[in-house]
């Protein structure tokens, strides 16, 4: 380590993983900057901020975010720079060359994440690569788009998103068509996939250095999302399982990835096998819940973005467990009514939280001021239900 403090810029302040960052390196004794398009994001309002920037819109105003960061790094040195959301990470990988030239971007190549973040292109890779997925159906024609050899239920996905957004299931076929033109409206061509019921969702983090070798996986358990049809996790616990880890770390290595990744599966019970759901080419939104169990992955990122390499982190605690309180698990508890009909864990002690921390209390706050942005800001809800 320099004997200067590390200077950090992290973008996309509105997000869960984007404090779990902050505390996570603020707690090392970094300086950081952190920014949003709003003042009203969660992460600004962390102890662990020595300043907070407002900057264009990476969605609405790509130049002029550009323009704002090119002069942010000139002016002010910054070890790395680490955008959390798709949308900013994109526009930094563009110009990747004019970036490095002030600082250090450690993810994988524009070309790369942008295939990743495509769900065709990465289930047909693989299926050619003799990964397990869902069967999957590739739309080139909506209207004469046969659909009568489907077995029901099936889901209709975008292409790109994430979470839950833009998900439709299909339950008959006089339901198929119609639901598939909504869906094709806001996200073209999208993906029709068989349904596999719920036999234990996990998400397996992971880092690889500069020559696409693993040096740290962690392992979680998705216990309850919202939507509760499959969304983002809620209440995640950390777990061991080799055969998820084994078959992530091969996909990724094919893929020759470099930076983090989330890899998402889903165990069928039909056949007892795990199912490829996506891969998040980036941080992702149950961070916290790494960092608590031991793996400190936006510091581990960091040290091999300044040394080139990082010493392998594979051990981590088991049956740890964090939940994302404000607002996630409070409507999957409003929307789940079967909850007030049995006993439940949902008003059981986690080990930590996304968002609340005694050492760390205004951030809390800031969840439920970033909810401000989406009354008058349009650009903002679009980001949200993108």
């Amino acid at each position: 380590m320099s004997q200067t403090t590390p200077k950090i810029l992290i973008l996309d302040a509105m997000w869960n993983k984007t404090l779990a960052v902050v505390r996570a390196l603020g707690k090392r004794g970094f300086h950081l900057v952190v920014g949003e398009k709003t003042r009203f994001a969660a992460a600004l309002f962390s102890r662990y901020c020595n300043r907070r920037v407002v900057y264009p819109s990476p969605l609405s105003s790509p130049d002029k975010f550009l323009d704002w960061l090119l002069r942010e790094i000139k002016t002010n040195h910054y070890d790395i720079i680490l955008p959390t959301e798709l949308e900013t990470q994109q526009l930094i990988l563009k110009n990747r060359k004019e970036f490095e030239k002030y600082t250090r971007v450690p993810f994988a190549d524009y070309g790369l994440i942008s295939h990743v973040q495509n769900k065709a292109w990465l289930m047909k890779f693989a299926e050619a690569n003799g990964y397990p997925c869902p069967r999957t159906y590739f739309v080139k024609d909506v209207i004469f788009f046969n659909y009568d050899s489907l077995e029901y239920p099936v889901v209709i996905k975008p292409r790109e998103s994430s979470g839950s957004r833009g998900l439709a299931y299909v339950d008959r076929p006089s339901d198929f068509l119609k639901t598939l033109q909504t869906v094709h409206k806001n996200y073209p061509f999208p993906l029709i996939q068989e349904y596999i019921p719920n036999g234990g969702a996990y998400g397996i983090g992971a880092l690889f250095n500069y020559n696409s070798e693993p040096r740290a996986v962690f392992v979680y358990k998705r216990l309850r999302e919202y939507p509760v049809t499959g969304g983002p996790s809620t209440l995640r616990e950390s777990v061991k399982n080799d055969e998820l880890k084994d078959i992530a770390i091969g996909l990724l290595r094919s893929l020759k990835w470099v930076g983090v990744a989330m890899v998402e599966f889903r165990v069928d019970p039909r056949d007892g096998k795990p199912k490829l759901m996506e891969i998040n080419p980036r941080f992702w939104g149950s961070l916290q819940l790494a960092i608590m169990s031991g793996v400190d992955f936006p510091y581990l990122l960091y040290r091999m973005a300044m040394d080139g390499d990082v010493e392998p982190a594979w051990d981590y605690r088991v049956g740890v467990r964090c939940r994302w309180l404000i607002p996630g698990d409070l409507l999957h508890f409003l929307s789940n009514l079967k909850r007030l009909r049995k006993t439940t864990d949902f008003f059981t002690m986690t080990n930590g939280d996304d968002i609340i921390s005694a050492s760390d209390p205004m951030p809390a706050i800031g969840r439920v001021l970033s909810l401000l942005p989406l009354i008058y800001d349009k650009d903002m809800r679009k980001m949200l239900f993108r």
